[in-house]
């Protein structure tokens, strides 16, 4: 029987890794090898549930410019404390025991990766959250 660590790497989109060895610090090394693949695999769910975001917040999204919809993303996602997490929990919710128990180290500095990789990728996918929006 396949223990759950092994389960959950196996499903996670292969990347390039960085070794430990390569003088990196912890938390960029759990970046590149643990928050990367885990955000990729959960990307269609994370561009899902900020879709949701904006359908419940009244399609304000639709109306602001570029750079105005960029600040939305981040000003949800630094404000809306509810909101963010549930992001970290779809993130967390994929880690292995001893991955949480490295992110618990250091919670704080991988939280903040964690959800300025969010608004990246979010804003990388603006036009697909536009497309999927009515009224446009």
């Amino acid at each position: 029987m396949e223990t759950r660590s092994a389960s959950l790497r196996a499903i996670r989109p292969q990347l390039n890794q960085i070794n430990k060895s390569e003088g990196i610090k912890e938390a960029e090394w759990f970046q590149n090898t643990v928050l990367r693949p885990i955000l990729k695999f959960q990307n269609d769910l994370i561009i899902a549930v900020f879709q949701n975001y904006i359908e419940k917040h009244k399609h304000v999204f639709n109306n602001l410019s570029n750079d105005d919809k960029e600040r939305y993303i981040e000003q949800t996602i630094q404000k809306d404390i509810k909101f963010r997490n549930t992001l970290k929990g779809m993130v967390i919710g994929h880690f292995t025991f001893e991955e949480f128990l490295l992110y618990r180290k250091d919670s704080s500095a991988l939280n903040k990766r964690m959800m300025n990789m969010i608004i990246e990728r979010l804003k990388d996918h603006i036009q697909l959250l536009e497309s999927s929006l009515p009224n446009n």
